[in-house]
């Protein structure tokens, strides 16, 4: 469950098999993370205490503490009129709230989710993302989110990282990254955009490419520069202007430029 130093675990010859002895398992190092990578690590056939009992117990946490700490967590995520229930039969939205509620049992300082809304319908998506905002709030954790959904990461870090090669060509914030490294745009909404004129825009030296959607204009530029050139250019085209709105580049963007850099 936990990709940290290695720890064995054996049984005790005076004690149930629940209450196993783990030689290593409660080192400094993996006391202080909590994982919740592909597979959940839930017991399907057991309630959704006795989950968070069991690796409550993995940690040496005392059964007072465990008590406490269960009533918190799924009171927060909704769950606990729901405790006592076989978790096998939960919807997947449940499920994964229940799995983050055990990767943060033990309070780590330091908890890595892996794409924790893979497979969620939209709306279950929106409500986990809430539930870990304030979770890592209230509890005061560093979160290393590993995901592709890039609306997720824009939403939920303060920090970006973007992974490439086994190298990282970009880390920042997620404003930071699309102002220096994302391509700015502008959108122009108005009339008389022919094909002759949007041509002779994206001809401009400081135009990277220009995407006409019917009586819209969206003017994607190379780098940070005055719009005045472009606007002035349509206006003397016959284009009558309704609006100009600059935009900034999303983390999509901002991936794509650097992909295209590398091949450059």
């Amino acid at each position: 469950m936990f990709a940290l130093p290695r720890f064995s675990i054996s049984p005790s010859k005076t004690r149930s098999t629940t209450d196993w002895v783990t030689s290593q398992f409660s080192s400094s190092a993996a006391s202080s993370a909590g994982a919740l990578l592909k597979f959940s690590g839930l017991y399907e056939r057991m309630s959704a205490l006795n989950n968070l009992d069991f690796y409550g117990r993995l940690f040496h946490m005392s059964q007072r503490d465990r008590r406490a700490r269960a009533k918190e967590l799924l009171t927060h995520m909704d769950l606990w009129d729901r405790r006592r229930e076989r978790i096998g039969q939960w919807s997947r939205g449940m499920k994964q709230k229940l799995a983050i509620a055990r990767t943060l049992f033990h309070r780590p300082p330091l908890v890595f989710l892996d794409e924790p809304t893979a497979g969620l319908d939209p709306v279950a998506a929106s409500a986990l993302h809430d539930d870990i905002k304030d979770l890592v709030a209230r509890e005061g954790v560093t979160v290393f989110l590993n995901t592709h959904n890039l609306t997720e990461a824009e939403k939920l870090c303060a920090s970006v990282g973007v992974i490439r090669g086994g190298k990282i060509p970009a880390v920042g914030n997620p404003d930071t990254l699309r102002r220096t490294t994302g391509a700015p745009e502008v959108t122009i909404v108005g009339k008389g955009f022919t094909e002759a004129v949007t041509s002779s825009i994206a001809g401009m030296p400081e135009v990277a490419s220009v995407v006409t959607e019917n009586d819209r204009v969206t003017v994607r530029l190379r780098h940070a520069v005055t719009v005045a050139p472009i606007v002035r250019a349509l206006v003397v085209a016959g284009c009558d202007l309704e609006e100009v709105r600059p935009g900034q580049s999303s983390l999509e963007d901002v991936i794509l430029t650097l992909m295209q850099e590398e091949r450059e």
